[in-house]
């Protein structure tokens, strides 16, 4: 759909972070690596995590209801799963610690240009300074994400 509110796409990020949660969670039940497994228990519950961050931005009496209310003309379908999720699905992605980060960061990425592109194309400065925000701190988490998964596979 080419017009989108900003509501819709914080509602899909939330849900986006629920899935992925829930494939890891899904991967490190059957995983037989301690490490990985480890990996993936911790990076499913910071998904959870994530996905209750976004749902907080969807809450009534959340500061941003009058930005999740704007409109925004987009011909890109940011509802179009990345190409690693096809791999995720297949449990292609994690059969080691460095996979499990690769990963990761792959499908941060993804999400992260979705905030970056949104802040470039607002019309209103406050769309902008949200985005900007959001931005900022998913980065932040997924580097602490990055770095605590890494404590994984050095101990």
């Amino acid at each position: 759909m080419r017009f989108q509110r900003v509501r819709d796409l914080v509602s899909w990020v939330a849900d986006y972070h629920g899935s992925l949660a829930d494939q890891y969670s899904k991967f490190a039940a059957i995983n037989s690596q301690d490490r990985v497994r480890m990996a993936l228990e911790y990076v499913a519950d910071h998904e959870r995590m994530m996905q209750k961050q976004m749902q907080t931005y969807l809450d009534e009496d959340s500061d941003h209801q009058g930005i999740l209310d704007t409109w925004f003309d987009d011909p890109v379908d940011f509802t179009q799963l990345p190409p690693i999720i096809e791999r995720l699905d297949e449990g292609k992605c994690c059969q080691s610690v460095q996979q499990v980060t690769d990963t990761v960061l792959e499908t941060h990425k993804s999400i992260q240009n979705i905030y970056e592109l949104r802040a470039d194309r607002a019309n209103v400065e406050s769309d902008t300074e949200f985005f900007d925000m959001v931005s900022k701190d998913h980065d932040n988490e997924v580097k602490r994400l990055i770095t605590n998964i890494q404590r994984v596979e050095e101990y």
